[in-house]
């Protein structure tokens, strides 16, 4: 089976992490503080603080930023559930905004019928690893003194005009799942350039814990373990390399697949660097055809996925959520068409050109 997706594991990663399990010193330490420094070092800010998954990172950054009950977030109504259940269990209320039908990043147009004195922060998810519109969004936030909160956790890499996500807003959240651009097993990261929220983050991240059973804030245990920094920090030293890898295996989609009228590809805009931390196609509808190209593909040795087949505003515990007027049509239309192909670091050319041979195939007799 073609996996859709799947981690890049080399043998420095494993004697990294080997390493450590010798060293007997497994909890946050050393390795994960260097990580940490390599980390904002790659991407340009002053401060990372590494946590135990991107969820944890989305809600930190939340309660650093003091977001809480009476508070308003914006949302993307098309995105991860994270995204909005971080706001929720800070207190606050998601208010969600329809997307972009190229990029699927937020539609900035929205903002201002939705922003309030009640708006605490906006949450612009770089989805796939195309970069949101980060210039309407900041300007909107700058304007009504509104913190912007970088879901970036498909992200890393991608950059807007030039500079690398993650150090364009107030504060960022990153995941290092197994399926994202680096991983560390289960993990995440927090950057800003903001040193009180940095120190903030470092202490909630660990029961609010100033000095050794010392605590000045109520915090969680929500730390990486230097057994995941050390595989973060071995696969930080070539991600550019993978991510390249990724940009490479997208070409050839791109170029297979640019003559079929009934799929929409992935775009990227002028002032972005798309990561493609996942290639994700519209299918043009004919009788469920997007489910049934991923059916063909399956039978034919070719996992794909659906990102995201439920909408936040379709979502059973977040009925009643507040979303603007014009909200969702987009996202709506978007859970019934896309379709995310493989695409990963250990993908062969030939996979890809064997998937789109597929494609075309069942495109040319539907």
């Amino acid at each position: 089976m073609i996996r859709v997706s799947a981690p890049y594991i080399t043998d420095d990663d494993i004697k990294a992490v080997v390493d450590v399990l010798h060293s007997g010193m497994l909890a946050f330490g050393r390795v994960g503080e260097e990580f940490e420094r390599e980390l904002a070092r790659y991407l340009g800010v002053k401060h990372a603080v590494a946590v135990c998954n991107g969820t944890a990172a989305l809600y930190l950054s939340m309660r650093a930023l003091g977001v809480g009950p009476g508070d308003e977030v914006v949302v993307p109504d098309f995105t991860f559930f994270a995204t909005a259940s971080t706001v929720l269990h800070a207190g606050a209320t998601p208010v969600l905004v329809d997307i972009e039908p190229d990029t699927y990043t937020i539609d900035v147009s929205q903002l201002e019928r939705v922003v309030s004195d009640r708006t605490k922060a906006i949450v612009p998810v770089h989805l796939y690893g195309h970069p949101a519109d980060l210039d309407g969004v900041v300007s909107i936030a700058r304007e009504r003194n509104i913190y912007v909160v970088e879901d970036c956790a498909q992200a890393l890499g991608a950059e807007f005009r030039g500079r690398k996500v993650g150090g364009l807003g107030y504060v960022a959240a990153f995941s290092f799942y197994p399926t994202k651009n680096i991983t560390t097993g289960e993990g995440g990261a927090v950057t800003t350039d903001v040193d009180y929220t940095a120190d903030l983050v470092k202490l909630l991240r660990s029961h609010g814990q100033k000095s050794r059973y010392y605590h000045v804030e109520l915090g969680w245990n929500m730390r990486m373990t230097d057994i995941g920094a050390a595989l973060g920090l071995s696969q930080l030293k070539r991600v550019e390399e993978m991510i390249e890898r990724r940009r490479k295996l997208a070409r050839v989609y791109l170029e297979e697949l640019n003559t079929l009228r009934q799929v929409r590809l992935p775009v990227e805009k002028p002032w972005a660097r798309h990561t493609y931390n996942l290639f994700t196609i519209w299918v043009e509808d004919s009788g469920g055809a997007r489910d049934r190209l991923a059916d063909f593909l399956r039978k034919n040795g070719v996992e794909t996925a659906i990102h995201y087949p439920t909408p936040l505003h379709r979502q059973p515990v977040l009925t009643g959520v507040r979303k603007a007027r014009e909200c969702c049509r987009v996202s709506d239309e978007a859970s019934k068409h896309v379709l995310s192909l493989p695409l990963h670091p250990g993908l062969r050319e030939e996979d890809v050109l064997y998937v789109s041979k597929l494609i075309k195939s069942f495109f040319r007799y539907m």
